[in-house]
């Protein structure tokens, strides 16, 4: 498959490079130190039409493909992670009424989010149960036109800033993962709690939250899909959403490896610069050539993604796996290569060393991804 850009890709792309340098490489320390950056990341993506990228046109957005979602988020990643995940996480709730939502949802919901009026999040994971969504203790009891839900959920990423959430809670808990059903709940009309906020290791830019519902009264015309539609869509998203974490990959390793070619030709050790050492130009040809390959695959299951034809978890889950663990290997190599400095918090690889942990556990850890692949060849 060719991955020559297009015009508009490329237009794209190169706007999405042009904000990101301009807005949010030099806020990106502040956001490591300020939990309010949140909500300047946020303003900033609002205003430059990010919010909106994949809506529609007719929804308010600026109807964009996902492959042009996960172009710009690879340079949104590559100057701040952690506005790279706010993005994410605003459009997993997107995708959830893109792909199943009613047109009477679609029409009520996506404006609002396209302009920023609501900010979405997406809650599967719970305390007890991440990779494991059969086992969700979340409920939702259907009476007089509403249900009922009952839920705490953990590690959600823009939880404390979300207005609108879509949750996924049993309607039928006999029967496992057929029984997850799936909803949309707006906090400005039916109210969510926002329990905790965690004190992460890395993107630390990022609101993550507990939210927990407690007799939450949603209506029925709320659901997403039928009842016990709920884990398909979670599937189905999470195919979609695995190439953009890839692309949040691609975006740390880049900046990773641009650190450590910098670093290289100004630092002299022996008598002459780093760059000129044998060791440190294989490990710079090593990493250019991972970081390739894993554009490679992120970029082809984006195209399949965008494409929407067939099946493409294989794909997804191939280039979740390869590029988070590409970007952990290369921000480690560029952090060795800027030996004593990179460990001090005034380089920016140190940062870069904390925020890319994140990125082969959120949305299907690595082991799951290669669940997802050996099933896939095993058929």
């Amino acid at each position: 498959m060719d991955f020559e850009l297009d015009e508009i890709e490329l237009m794209v792309q190169r706007t999405a490079r042009q904000f990101a340098e301009k807005d949010l490489v030099h806020r990106a320390d502040q956001a490591d130190d300020n939990k309010d950056f949140c909500r300047e990341s946020i303003e900033l993506l609002r205003r430059n039409g990010y919010l909106g990228m994949i809506i529609p046109e007719e929804y308010g957005g600026e109807g964009m493909t996902g492959f042009h979602y996960v172009i710009a988020k690879e340079q949104i990643a590559r100057a701040c992670l952690s506005t790279g995940a706010i993005f994410g996480a605003h459009n997993l709730a997107i995708y959830c009424i893109k792909l199943m939502g009613t047109e009477a949802q679609k029409q009520r919901y996506l404006p609002l989010l396209a302009s920023g009026e609501r900010i979405g999040a997406f809650a599967l994971t719970e305390a007890n149960t991440g990779s494991d969504v059969a086992s969700i203790a979340a409920s939702a009891v259907r009476t007089d036109g509403h249900y009922e839900i009952n839920a705490a959920k953990q590690f959600i990423t823009n939880g404390g800033v979300a207005s609108l959430v879509v949750v996924f809670a049993k309607t039928d808990r006999a029967a496992g993962h057929r029984g997850i059903s799936a909803f949309i709940v707006d906090k400005h009309e039916h109210g969510f709690t926002v329990a905790k906020e965690e004190n992460k290791m890395g993107i630390r830019g990022t609101s993550t939250g507990q939210l927990v519902f407690e007799n939450c009264r949603v209506p029925v015309e709320n659901r997403l899909g039928q009842e016990g539609d709920g884990f398909k869509l979670s599937m189905m998203v999470l195919d979609r959403a695995r190439p953009s974490v890839g692309a949040q990959a691609l975006g740390v390793a880049q900046a990773a490896f641009e650190a450590a070619v910098r670093y290289s030709q100004e630092r002299v050790v022996f008598g002459k610069p780093l760059s000129e050492q044998q060791a440190t130009r294989f490990a710079l040809a090593d990493m250019a050539t991972q970081i390739d390959a894993a554009r490679l695959l992120v970029y082809r299951a984006a195209k399949l993604a965008s494409a929407g034809k067939g099946r493409f978890s294989k794909e997804s889950a191939m280039a979740k796996l390869f590029s988070s663990e590409v970007a952990h290997w290369v921000v480690d190599r560029a952090l060795q290569i800027h030996g004593g400095y990179g460990y001090m918090k005034e380089y920016t690889i140190e940062r870069l060393y904390r925020d890319q942990r994140i990125l082969e556990i959120y949305e299907g850890t690595s082991e799951i991804q290669r669940l997802v692949i050996s099933g896939s060849l095993l058929k």
